[in-house]
């Protein structure tokens, strides 16, 4: 247990530094100018520099959601789950935005939110086992709503993310949704819907694996995801 909260810890640093530097650089650039070319249009044009700086305020927000939930709600947060959020906002914000794996390696994006519905999913059935388990709540679910809640759940965050997409591309001009190439060119009709109708079915598919996982580690009564109540660890303590 110790090594793994070390390890934990390890990497909730690392990659908090990963969002903290690019910030300090992206703001300090737009105090006193850059002289970064924007040639090289879809990797160091002003948008994306905003864009860049968004994503990192953001990492540094929802990096500490799982402990601000923690103490609200007081469960922990299984390693393994924690372990995997944590990877996935470095791959997602800083390889994805900061390192431009989002234009460099192909499919990068739907990697990320690939793994980011089967996360969303999995953390679905968190919600769910810890409003079953609260004794102050007639709760219960079958295992068959418990993930269904769970695929709804994940989905429907995936949906609120196109949505926080459109409207940044909207206010601020950026290329979330990707209708635009990285030439600059403007896509049109089916083609520019492209890449948002791909990110919502990929999400479809990653919240439907977790799901399925989820059922059938309910029936085998293997519960790897399931947090601990800090109530039931003090009694067993």
């Amino acid at each position: 247990m110790k090594k793994t909260s070390r390890f934990g810890k390890f990497l909730y640093i690392s990659v908090t530094l990963s969002f903290l530097v690019p910030i300090v650089y992206l703001i300090l650039r737009m105090i006193f100018g850059g002289s970064g070319s924007t040639s090289e249009a879809g990797f160091h044009s002003e948008s994306d520099y905003l864009l860049m700086l968004m994503q990192c305020v953001l990492g540094l927000v929802t990096i500490h959601l799982p402990s601000i939930l923690e103490r609200k709600f007081r469960f922990e947060l299984p390693s393994l789950l924690y372990g995997f959020y944590i990877v996935f906002l470095y791959c997602a914000i800083f390889l994805g935005e900061v390192r431009s794996f989002y234009y460099l390696v192909p499919q990068w994006d739907s990697v990320c939110h690939f793994c980011s519905s089967m996360m969303m999913g999995f953390f679905g059935l968190m919600v769910v086992t810890i409003l079953n388990r609260d004794r102050h709540l007639a709760v219960s679910l079958s295992p068959f709503f418990v993930c269904l809640f769970a695929f709804c759940f994940s989905v429907a965050l995936g949906a609120i993310w196109e949505i926080y997409e459109f409207a940044a591309d909207g206010l601020f001009g950026m290329n979330m949704q990707k209708f635009m190439l990285a030439d600059g060119t403007v896509l049109a009709g089916h083609a520019a819907l492209a890449d948002t109708m791909k990110d919502i079915i990929v999400d479809v598919l990653g919240s439907l694996l977790a799901s399925t996982i989820g059922y059938f580690s309910i029936r085998k009564g293997d519960g790897w995801y399931i947090p601990t109540l800090t109530d039931e660890k003090e009694n067993k303590e």
